[in-house]
């Protein structure tokens, strides 16, 4: 909108520049005045030489009055301004002036009668998408791909659409029928194994491991692979190799930023643990302690607020403790076309330095809409709270619905 309004006023500025100069301009003196002064001097000439004749005797004194009345009439018919002739009209400073401010207030007040001024607004354009109108394209979709089944686009958008309504067993049904694209695309073999994870209840081990692995052997640095393949490592207690993925994927984040400081502490965690003995713990004792404190619920978005997010948006769930460091317990990452999303922490996500969930009495969770991409909190993002959450606590709701000044 900023840019539409200095295109405008510069064209505005351009206009009066070009009508104010000839207005402003001292008129010139005319062809016309010329000629009567040369006239005039040719008049004083004849008038001196019938005095010079009614001297010498060649005119009488009849014959030199008529002379003499005769030039006088000439004399006032060059002089005075005929009756017939209209006055001209020269433009002055005040139509300058006039010009000068009627311009712009004309074409402010005309665009504000006429124009839409929520049409300049990006955030106004977007088509504002809900679920009902996705679940009546997806239908639509599932139609013409039963017409042509081996549409690998149209399965690739199939999938993507029920991973929006988190129809996750559906979603991994269609990435698996778009083979054609996904299998030498990192990317989407990265998202196919997240969306098969999510659909078996967030088991990563089995095909998702393996989707996992060929993202990497095509593109060893694919972050969400990097990401999925380090919590894959951590589930079959391999640390050491959690912490190696986790580290590659780190060196490609912003330093300093949140999610930096956090996959770091993950980092952290992960080599410590790799160098405890195995015996350590029980099996089976880890998944009761990961359980114990554990926090889950649902995230979702305030309609007042919703026209001011994309579906690619970046979203981050946090768990924070409310007294002690602001470094989060536990994290995840996501996309505003996620959700509504569900989200689950407990201590085996720990993230600060080994600080857990169930170490703390309450913590808070917030959800943040990250218009900058980054962890850390920047003016127009989205966000909501929920403050003195016990461990242990399920079933939470977090609305967003604020936005950050």
């Amino acid at each position: 909108m900023t840019s539409f309004i200095l295109f405008a006023v510069l064209l505005v500025v351009a206009v009066i520049a070009l009508l104010l100069p000839p207005l402003l301009r001292a008129p010139k003196p005319s062809a016309g005045a010329d000629h009567r002064e040369a006239n005039l001097a040719i008049f004083r000439d004849q008038l001196a030489e019938l005095e010079r004749e009614r001297a010498n005797g060649a005119l009488d004194l009849a014959d030199f009055e008529q002379a003499q009345n005769e030039l006088q009439r000439r004399l006032l018919d060059e002089v005075q301004p005929r009756a017939s002739a209209p006055s001209e009209a020269r433009p002055g400073r005040k139509t300058a002036l006039a010009l000068l401010v009627v311009l712009p207030l004309a074409a402010a007040g005309g665009y504000a009668l006429l124009g839409n001024q929520q049409a300049l607004d990006p955030l106004q354009r977007q088509a504002r998408i809900t679920p009902q109108q996705i679940e009546g394209m997806v239908a639509g979709l599932v139609e013409k791909l039963k017409e042509n089944p081996d549409d690998s686009k149209g399965w690739l958008m199939l999938a993507r659409s029920y991973k929006v309504l988190e129809r996750f067993p559906q979603a991994a049904e269609a990435y698996g029928r778009a083979s054609a694209l996904v299998d030498q695309n990192p990317e989407l073999l990265a998202d196919y194994a997240e969306v098969l994870s999510r659909s078996q209840g967030g088991n990563l081990q089995g095909k998702p491991t393996e989707l996992v692995e060929r993202a990497l052997k095509i593109d060893p640095n694919e972050p969400q692979a990097l990401l999925l393949a380090g919590a894959a490592a951590s589930d079959r207690q391999q640390f050491a190799l959690a912490a190696d993925y986790w580290a590659r994927l780190l060196a490609q984040i912003e330093p300093g930023s949140e999610e930096s400081k956090a996959l770091a502490a993950a980092v952290e965690r992960a080599r410590q643990l790799a160098t405890q003995p195995a015996s350590a713990e029980p099996a089976g004792q880890a998944s009761v302690a990961s359980g114990s404190g554990a926090v889950s619920g649902e995230v979702t978005l305030s309609g007042e607020v919703a026209g001011q997010a994309r579906p690619d948006d970046v979203l981050f769930v946090f768990a924070r403790a409310e007294e002690g460091p602001r470094m989060p317990l536990a994290a995840t990452r996501a996309r505003v076309g996620d959700l509504p999303l569900r989200f689950r922490f407990d201590d085996s996500m720990a993230l600060a330095g080994g600080k857990k969930l169930s170490d703390f009495k309450t913590v808070s969770i917030e959800a943040r809409v990250a218009k900058a991409g980054k962890a850390q909190s920047s003016s127009g993002d989205l966000f909501g709270t929920l403050n003195g959450v016990k461990p242990g606590s399920q079933g939470l709701r977090l609305l967003i619905d604020q936005v950050q000044p």
